[in-house]
């Protein structure tokens, strides 16, 4: 692997993370760089796209196959809401994966598609190992992969998705609970833009921008700098955190970075502040400080 990042860490930092981190699961299981990936597809690694079936055609990494966000999703009752189990073992087997294939996925979306992707396939009990690739089609690109822009056909398979994760998700009820009764062990992240949070926010949510977890080039930030980041706002890996955005697509990428620096109490609210702001629970509208200019985004 390839380290493009040196780190010069400062003797509290060491001293911090050195009494903590028995609390962290394993942590850099699930995020890859691009020079991880030729080996993994050498291990017999499905490479999976999961950029917009338009974007695949006009270009993706050669040899691989496609899932875009819309075959595994539906718009009821919010968008983007994740597809019944069904739809997603219909999509998964017509792109010739079975439920224990390894697979390494990216996209061209600031990681947040090859996240939702990941998730997804989580959720319904995939058997096999996946991998998000960190910053997506154009670290591949940077490392060498070649460009196709023939469809990969692969021989279908019947794909049969195991036991829900139902610990993975949550849902307007439970949490509008979660809401009233404020636990102090339990965090509600809305990783939505700044202007975003300020126009409104789900009751007690912290507010991180899912953009905090990657680099500008869309890489995502190593495990410690991870931690650091969601310990400053008092969020440690035994408690449990929920989080959304507009429809928790962008949430997802949350997800991914959590779960690779060791956190596992964590659900997606897939309903998210579309479904909350439909639901007539109570909102909360935030003093705004100062305007913060964003880059634009898939505002999922």
């Amino acid at each position: 692997m390839k380290y493009k990042y040196l780190f010069v860490i400062l003797l509290p930092v060491v001293l911090l993370f050195g009494s903590c981190s028995a609390d962290y699961a394993e942590s850099g299981t699930l995020i890859v760089e691009a020079d991880d990936v030729k080996d993994l597809m050498n291990e017999g690694y499905i490479l999976v796209d999961a950029q917009k079936t338009t974007s695949y055609t006009k270009n993706h990494i050669e040899g691989a196959v496609n899932i875009e966000r819309a075959m595994v999703t539906v718009n009821e009752p919010v968008p983007n809401s994740i597809a019944a189990a069904a739809t997603v073992a219909a999509a998964a087997g017509e792109a010739g994966i079975g439920e224990t294939d390894n697979l390494v996925i990216y996209d061209s979306n600031s990681n947040m598609d090859s996240s939702r992707l990941y998730w997804t396939f989580k959720y319904y009990g995939h058997g096999g190992d996946i991998k998000v690739v960190s910053g997506g089609m154009t670290a591949l690109e940077k490392e060498g992969f070649k460009l196709s822009k023939a469809e990969v056909t692969s021989t279908a398979k019947n794909y049969k998705t195991g036991a829900t994760a139902s610990d993975m998700i949550i849902d307007t009820a439970d949490l509008a609970t979660l809401v009233e009764a404020a636990p102090t062990n339990t965090f509600i992240i809305d990783v939505r833009t700044d202007d975003e949070y300020y126009a409104g926010t789900i009751p007690g949510s912290v507010h991180i921008n899912y953009e905090n977890n990657n680099f500008k080039d869309a890489t995502f930030r190593p495990v410690q700098q991870i931690r650091i980041l969601y310990k400053d706002y008092g969020i440690m890996p035994e408690d449990s955190i929920i989080m959304y955005c507009k429809t928790s697509i962008r949430a997802a990428n949350t997800y991914a970075a959590l779960y690779n620096a060791g956190y596992r109490n964590l659900k997606v609210y897939d309903s998210a502040w579309l479904g909350w702001e439909a639901s007539g629970n109570r909102i909360y509208t935030p003093q705004k400080e100062e305007m913060v200019s964003v880059s634009a985004q898939d505002n999922s």
